[in-house]
């Protein structure tokens, strides 16, 4: 008999990321999604009619790195054969960026799971952005959504699998 994720998931654990924000990160994330504003992409802009001092990253990159410590948070717990269901992302709430991420600063990302609900099939994390200067910039809760796995009847064959010696095969 088969377990949910959510037997191994537990209240309090805690992982976390960290990066240096660079301008490879901001310049491909701006190509990814389009935002070439000038607060990430033009520093002259940005050192001569902001009071920042330079460019700063986009608040949805941050995003992304929540959502690695968020894949973090069940990698060791996805590929258990025995597990009846697996985890979705069902979104971020209560985003917020306190303070800038400028080019250069290293955050590091906080992820520790408040909550596990069994039988609502969810689990629910703290998330906290702090920066090199152990400054909070960013805070959010992650929701994360268990599904129930489809299974395979017993009789198929794993697919790329080949047949048994001796067996026609699909061109006979």
């Amino acid at each position: 008999m088969g377990k949910s994720g959510l037997d191994v998931v537990q209240v309090g654990d805690r992982y976390s990321f960290a990066r240096t924000v660079g301008e490879s990160d901001v310049m491909l994330f701006a190509g990814l999604t389009g935002d070439f504003s000038d607060t990430h992409v033009n520093e002259q802009y940005m050192r001569e009619r902001s009071n920042l001092g330079g460019r700063i990253a986009h608040g949805a990159l941050l995003i992304g790195y929540m959502s690695t410590a968020s894949t973090m948070s069940i990698a060791h717990v996805i590929h258990d054969d025995d597990l009846t269901d697996f985890p979705v992302s069902a979104g971020y709430d209560r985003i917020r960026f306190l303070q800038p991420v400028m080019l250069g600063d290293t955050v590091t990302v906080h992820y520790v799971v408040e909550t596990v609900d069994r039988e609502g099939g969810r689990s629910v994390a703290r998330i906290e952005v702090t920066n090199q200067r152990d400054e909070l910039v960013a805070v959010g809760r992650h929701v994360m959504r268990w599904t129930r796995k489809l299974r395979a009847p017993a009789s198929a064959a794993p697919v790329g699998s080949r047949p048994p010696a001796g067996s026609p095969s699909p061109s006979d």
